[in-house]
């Protein structure tokens, strides 16, 4: 029979945040507890974090709110374009005459005249 013998562990690779710590020796500022002087400071960093963050989702929702109105725009200015354009040929002349002969209307081949009253 076999003697009993201990079974050696591998050893775990040393983590980034355990390199990190061991490099930048952040554990002498917690030894005595969490320093209050540092509060104040870490404090305003992440509110000031906040708003950053905050204000680039405004600007990114802003953006895209543009955008998209200037598709609408652009969309709004063709349509305008081409209305404008049938009205211009509706209001021809000749495109008048056309329509309103179907109701039995005729152009005038007479020129109009000019009705002058004399004054005493």
């Amino acid at each position: 029979m076999a003697s009993n013998t201990f079974k050696i562990k591998p050893q775990k690779k040393e983590s980034l945040f355990a390199r990190l710590d061991r490099s930048l020796r952040m554990g002498r500022f917690f030894d005595d507890g969490m320093p209050l002087r540092y509060l104040p400071h870490v404090a305003y960093v992440t509110l000031l974090l906040i708003i950053y963050i905050g204000y680039n989702h405004y600007v990114e929702k802003t953006t895209r709110e543009i955008n998209k109105l200037q598709i609408e725009v652009e969309n709004l200015r063709t349509e305008y374009t081409t209305l404008k354009s049938q009205y211009m040929y509706a209001r021809l002349q000749s495109e008048v005459a056309r329509r309103v002969a179907a109701r039995g209307l005729q152009e005038s081949k007479v020129p109009p005249e000019k009705i002058v009253i004399a004054e005493k």
